[in-house]
């Protein structure tokens, strides 16, 4: 989508801080972040959220949550654990209307979140 901030960031027409990349998918550090590990994995296709997900996407979302794994063990936070978010809608707190899942590790994680 031509005025989509993270497919912009996908695209490597806004620079962001890189934690990972592939053909499919980019994870980067989030800007304001909410804990001391703080990052995003992001579907380069432009997806709106996950309620435009469908069964068809199940590749793809079991890749996410492999890298997920695979960057949280690589920063060390695997052990004491993380928390993967991906927010839909308004009320959900979607601010970016292209599907994200937020990572976050390095300190205790309350519930409910807020």
């Amino acid at each position: 989508m031509a005025d989509c901030l993270f497919c912009k960031i996908a695209a490597g027409e806004i620079p962001s801080n890189k934690l990972y990349e592939d053909d499919t998918l980019l994870a980067f550090y989030d800007i304001d972040p909410q804990a001391p590990v703080h990052f995003l994995i992001i579907p380069k296709q432009h997806i709106a959220s996950a309620a435009a997900l469908t069964e068809a996407d199940a590749a793809l979302l079991g890749h996410v949550f492999a890298v997920a794994a695979k960057l949280c063990r690589d920063l060390g936070v695997e052990e004491k654990g993380y928390r993967i978010v991906s927010n839909v809608g308004e009320d959900g707190g979607q601010s970016v209307k292209h599907l994200h899942f937020h990572v976050l590790a390095g300190r205790s994680l309350a519930w409910p979140p807020g």
